[in-house]
């Protein structure tokens, strides 16, 4: 397991051409490292994007039938934005996300089927750096995801996703945790940060609820910020953070 530092922090592995990116609903990735994924895409690398649910429970003025298609639609025209073509739902219930042998089987099953080297996830603590409480539904998945990883390598766990064709794959070689209080490694978001700035935008419906602000404002100056942050460790340059772990 990483130990958290203060010193700088390490660049991100680049030897690796796939990378699978699991959340529990749509804007997670845009709120936390799509400058980073702008990046990798623009460098040829082959992301996927596999979210838990549709996000059909935050929105407070839309029942959950009108609430998940529409941000299913601002979620893959976001991921359109960094370059990401490919996005999953998985259809578990938003809210109410439990974490268990379900979600590990729904997770290692996709992590077969893309076979990635990095997996992406959104930190799965309690608390954001315990200052604020993290949602029950980031914390499931981001543990589930965690596990999943070595479920997928084993082909007595989940016996039927092997008799379904989904072989075992033990070629994770990291998993990079977005929105840790301990990162211990960082991207350069230089290139990829308007475009995070524009993917986030995408997701106009739910951030015009969340704010008071011009949405433009609010979104680039949140991102800016979120960037400098993590650049304060790494040279000065703008960064998106993750804690990895190693397999």
């Amino acid at each position: 397991m990483t130990e958290p530092t203060n010193d700088q922090l390490t660049p991100m592995p680049e030897d690796w051409r796939r990378a699978l990116a699991v959340v529990a609903h749509p804007d997670d990735l845009e709120y936390g490292c799509s400058a980073a994924i702008a990046t990798w895409t623009d460098g040829g690398r082959e992301i996927t994007y596999v979210l838990a649910t549709r996000g059909e429970a935050g929105i407070d003025t839309l029942e959950p039938a009108e609430c998940g298609p529409l941000r299913e639609r601002e979620q893959r025209a976001g991921a359109a934005v960094v370059g990401v073509t490919e996005v999953e739902f998985l259809d578990h219930q938003d809210g109410v996300i439990e974490y268990g042998t379900a979600l590990r089987r729904d997770i290692a099953a996709a992590i077969r089927r893309h076979r990635p080297e990095l997996v992406i996830t959104l930190n799965h603590r309690d608390t954001w750096g315990g200052v604020a409480w993290n949602t029950p539904d980031h914390v499931a998945v981001g543990r589930a995801t965690l596990d999943a990883v070595g479920d997928a390598g084993n082909r007595w766990i989940f016996p039927e996703l092997t008799e379904q064709g989904l072989e075992p794959w033990s070629g994770v070689r990291w998993v990079a945790v977005a929105g840790s209080a301990t990162p211990t490694h960082a991207a350069d978001a230089t290139a990829g940060l308007d475009r995070a700035v524009r993917s986030l935008l995408e997701h106009r419906t739910y951030i015009e609820v969340l704010t008071d602000q011009d949405p433009e404002t609010y979104v680039r100056e949140f991102l800016t910020g979120y960037a400098r942050a993590a650049g304060e460790r790494f040279g000065g340059k703008p960064a998106v953070a993750f804690e990895l772990f190693s397999r």
